[in-house]
């Protein structure tokens, strides 16, 4: 991983910059997944943030190897009193994995992180080479399960984001054959097909922290993390990028808009 790593990090390609009024782009990265050979990377993209709702592909992964989750509509669960509910009705109706990802329902993350168990789950994170593979959760808190991966504890650059897909897309993950393909169904397809490319991905929002342990809204994350594939080739890619004031809409909506419109001048 180092070595491609410090690959990317050497790579200086003349790429297009979006025009986001809005939100600064801070990374963008795109990787030929068959060759593990990177096409493209701008911006600083070996820091590492929150992964929010992208870390809901690498927990499906787990969900799948280990018979929590069964296939792209098993297990059906419903919503209960106490429950995170930010998301709207979207978050009160019966989910399975399908619309877990879809929806970004966080209470169905936490169900499976609670069957995997604090130890299971961090053994995981730390085999898959995920980030900082720190799942301890807010400190003193003890809510690694709860939300580990919401602007606390674990953390992962762009670059590691791709680095992870690709093993994802290759079966190079420490789980099954068959946890590997439905992880890789469940995750959403997009209508737009920019120059023939059917693009597969998973947005992310959070706020980082202040001092005093608030969320600063107005410095949101927005993560679009996936792969695109066309003619039996496959390019995994990410894109994170930062509000710079108050947004009425998600920061990882506008990633995947900002990323799908320069689709088509990035893999020309």
């Amino acid at each position: 991983m180092q070595k491609i790593i410090a690959c990317l990090a050497s790579l200086a390609l003349p790429v297009l910059v979006p025009c986001l009024a809005q939100a600064k782009t801070l990374c963008t990265v795109f990787m030929d997944a068959s060759t593990a050979t990177p096409m493209m990377m701008q911006g600083d993209c070996d820091h590492q943030v929150t992964p929010a709702s992208t870390f809901k592909i690498a927990l499906a992964a787990m969900g799948y190897n280990d018979g929590i989750l069964k296939d792209a509509h098993t297990p059906t669960l419903a919503f209960h009193e106490g429950y995170p509910a930010w998301g709207g009705d979207n978050w009160k109706q019966p989910t399975d994995p399908v619309r877990w990802l879809k929806y970004s329902v966080v209470w169905y993350s936490q169900q499976i992180t609670k069957q995997l168990g604090q130890q299971k789950f961090a053994d995981y994170v730390k085999r898959f080479q995920y980030g900082n593979a720190d799942v301890s959760g807010d400190p003193g808190k003890n809510n690694g399960l709860e939300r580990a991966w919401i602007a606390s504890s674990l953390k992962i650059s762009p670059v590691e984001q791709v680095l992870f897909v690709n093993r994802l897309l290759n079966g190079q993950l420490p789980i099954s054959k068959a946890a590997t393909s439905n992880t890789l169904a469940i995750v959403e397809t997009l209508d737009e097909k920019p120059n023939g490319w059917t693009i597969h991905g998973k947005t992310g929002t959070a706020y980082p922290r202040r001092a005093d342990g608030s969320f600063d809204q107005a410095k949101s994350w927005g993560w679009y993390l996936g792969w695109a594939e066309k003619d039996g080739r496959r390019i995994a890619f990410a894109r994170l990028i930062q509000d710079e004031r108050l947004e009425k809409t998600s920061a990882g909506i506008r990633a995947r808009e900002s990323l799908v419109k320069d689709m088509p001048t990035i893999l020309q």
